[in-house]
């Protein structure tokens, strides 16, 4: 293969020396140009038709979110946002996956030569990941309206009734957007859901927060013993493993910190197999689009148990990794194209 034409973009010179040399150390990896703003960046961009930008949120004359939503809707190109990970940006951060960057990712640790390896490996990954991710406008087909409607006229906070059903969803890179899709497209009384998105821990919490201000289901991020209710939407705190356990009549959340497993905590691989444990035939299982494997094997536990197993397709899927392994070990019932996930989701209840 060729090698992946990097731009990078990042108004400290320091930065964009740190980055040259680590990305520079990958046989994979030829960096093309770097761009102290946008608007250096845009003209670079005509002469070295880059593969792949890395882009800073905070720069002078044009943030990098403006920056972002303009490249998206004029020449979509994968975008990796390397940026200062704090709780402040949290927002900000998760507003650039919504506008259409493929990952975002801490700035490089220097502080060891271990945290600058660790930092060097992941960076490069991600990079090779965003070479490969479908980036550009959807198709937005929508849920027909008589499966938004809800049975119940209450609004999203009186609904607390326990749920016969579960609904357990996995993603990583770029399930942000794919995530709010669904979630935008169930009604107020649909099953309890629980959700596992590869995040760090500062973001969980503000993710739950914008898509509960975004979706008619309620959604919180998850907190040790919760119940799993109707018409409510539970994440996983991220840097915690979700599973899910009976308690008498109802279901309820249990957070563990316990080993990274597929090198990631929350993991789907464990969601799913307590789902399949604790829920069986009575849950759905949707695995969405991210890179990697996790959640392949323990949607197929859940298969086996009894449960309706879904995949996101290729076509719609960012990155179509987790979903490739999960139908190649033939643990889905259906792939689907990303707006038609929640509509099966309320037949298959219905």
């Amino acid at each position: 293969m060729s090698k992946i034409k990097l731009l990078i973009i990042d108004d400290s010179a320091l930065v964009r020396q740190v980055l040259t040399k680590i990305f520079s150390s990958d046989p994979e990896i030829d960096i093309v140009g770097t761009a102290s703003d946008p608007y250096v960046a845009a003209r670079k961009m005509k002469q070295v038709k880059p593969d792949v930008i890395t882009l800073d949120i905070e720069m002078p004359r044009m943030n990098g979110i403006t920056f972002l939503q303009r490249l998206m809707a004029q020449h979509p190109i994968p975008v990796v946002v390397i940026s200062t990970l704090t709780l402040e940006e949290a927002d900000t951060a998760l507003l650039a996956l919504e506008s259409g960057a493929v990952e975002v990712i801490a700035k490089p640790k220097l502080n060891t030569k271990d945290a600058l390896e660790e930092s060097t490996s992941k960076l490069c990954e991600v990079v090779k990941t965003a070479y490969y991710a479908r980036v550009g406008k959807e198709r937005t087909t929508s849920l027909p309206k008589q499966m938004r409607t809800s049975t119940f006229p209450e609004r999203k906070n009186d609904i607390i009734t326990t749920t016969d059903k579960v609904v357990a969803i996995g993603a990583s890179t770029g399930g942000v957007k794919a995530i709010k899709k669904i979630l935008q497209q169930l009604p107020v009384d649909c099953p309890g859901v629980v959700i596992v998105q590869h995040m760090p821990k500062l973001f969980t919490k503000q993710f739950a927060l914008r898509l509960d201000s975004e979706c008619e289901v309620s959604v919180k991020e998850a907190e040790e013993g919760d119940s799993i209710l109707r018409g409510q939407v539970l994440i996983a705190p991220g840097n915690l493993h979700l599973v899910v356990k009976r308690s008498g009549a109802k279901y309820i959340v249990q957070l563990l910190d316990k080993p990274l497993v597929n090198r990631h905590k929350p993991s789907v691989d464990v969601l799913f197999q307590s789902v399949a444990q604790s829920v069986g035939q009575n849950a759905i299982g949707v695995i969405l689009t991210g890179m990697g494997a996790d959640g392949a094997k323990g949607i197929l536990d859940m298969k086996k148990a009894g449960a309706f197993t879904i995949a996101q397709d290729e076509q719609s899927s960012v990155v179509y990794g987790m979903p490739k392994e999960a139908v190649k070990l033939k643990a889905i019932d259906k792939e689907l194209e990303l707006s038609q996930i929640a509509s099966e989701i309320m037949r298959k209840i219905n």
